[in-house]
């Protein structure tokens, strides 16, 4: 059993060798994204009733009663970090200061959140999580998410707590790690010291989001009746963090979001996509644009509202559908 104490001491080995100083990045900026998963999950636990909270987010989205709490409980714990000096989310997308870090300072960094992804499949009690990128520097705007993103955590909400932490930072090796909170002792433990990707699976699993695309896009329709005849598992629960962590959970699989004229994108690079993207990436996967095929971490970020189309998984099941996706295959 590894203690949270423990979990600080293996994120700051992780990090020797940096080209620069990490020591408040492993010591107070991802122990405190780690509390505020707990904190979430405690408050989650507790909401039983889930309802609309009145108001609707900046994008215009309805915001419910659980959304605001897990926005405030992790802006709490952000508060708590003094090299934070920006911190914006999918309900408030403005990066607003956190703490006046100093000019002498050997880090600074912003955090871009989705606080409750998958509010929509809450209700029913169903898994849900948290979604979190640390950027170098007081913005992400302007940045090249390949450059700039250090750092992805997945916090996992289902019958246990999870968190899934991404790093990858100039000087060290890129890696992906698995953690487990338990109640009784407050404490996080480290399950998998790295995760990754299997080359071959006995088990091939699709993840088929935005499926009404299909009616409109013969390729994807296509595509899903490739993966029905040949005899792929279907895991899909509507919620992007327990469609991922399981991919990375069975070490195989494909989750698939392409948008078309109708059914365009929801997703946003700043809170979703760029966060997923390191992660896939870190542990030997893809996460690329369904039209181009470009990583979803190439091109820098204009603005908090960016939205695409995802797909991501095993590299080579994402270099498949990409086939099919374009019209190279299946024909």
């Amino acid at each position: 059993m590894s203690s949270t104490a423990t979990v600080v001491t293996h994120l700051q080995s992780l990090l020797e060798g940096s080209t620069s100083e990490r020591t408040a990045l492993a010591t107070s900026v991802l122990p405190a994204l780690l509390d505020s998963i707990a904190a979430v999950a405690s408050a989650l636990k507790a909401a039983h009733h889930v309802a609309l909270a009145g108001g609707t987010n900046a994008f215009g989205d309805d915001q419910l009663n659980v959304d605001v709490i897990a926005e405030n409980l992790i802006r709490e714990s952000l508060a708590r970090c003094r090299t934070v000096a920006t911190a914006s989310s999918e309900e408030d997308p403005i990066e607003r200061s956190v703490s006046s870090v100093s000019a002498s300072s050997p880090e600074t960094y912003t955090v871009a959140f989705d606080p409750l992804d998958g509010s929509s499949i809450i209700a029913p009690n169903w898994t849900v999580g948290t979604i979190a990128g640390v950027w170098d520097g007081a913005t992400a705007i302007g940045s090249k998410p390949a450059d700039a993103q250090i750092v992805s955590v997945l916090g996992v909400y289902g019958p246990r707590t999870t968190a899934l932490v991404a790093l990858r930072v100039p000087g060290t090796r890129a890696v992906c790690i698995d953690l487990g909170y338990t109640d009784t002792t407050k404490t996080w433990e480290i399950v998998h010291p790295e995760v990754k990707l299997a080359t071959e699976s006995r088990t091939k699993y699709f993840a088929p989001a935005n499926i009404r695309a299909a009616a409109e896009f013969p390729s994807y329709n296509n595509l899903i009746s490739h993966y029905i005849t040949t005899k792929y598992t279907l895991r899909y629960c509507g919620g992007l963090v327990p469609d991922l962590v399981h991919i990375l959970t069975k070490k195989h699989g494909i989750y698939l979001s392409p948008v078309t004229a109708t059914s365009k994108a929801k997703l946003r690079r700043l809170y979703e996509l760029c966060p997923v993207g390191l992660v896939l990436e870190c542990v030997g996967g893809k996460a690329v644009d369904p039209v181009t095929g470009v990583s979803v971490l190439e091109m820098p970020l204009a603005d908090t509202d960016e939205r695409g189309g995802l797909v991501c998984g095993t590299a080579e099941e994402v270099d498949k559908a990409m086939d099919w996706l374009s019209g190279r295959a299946g024909n």
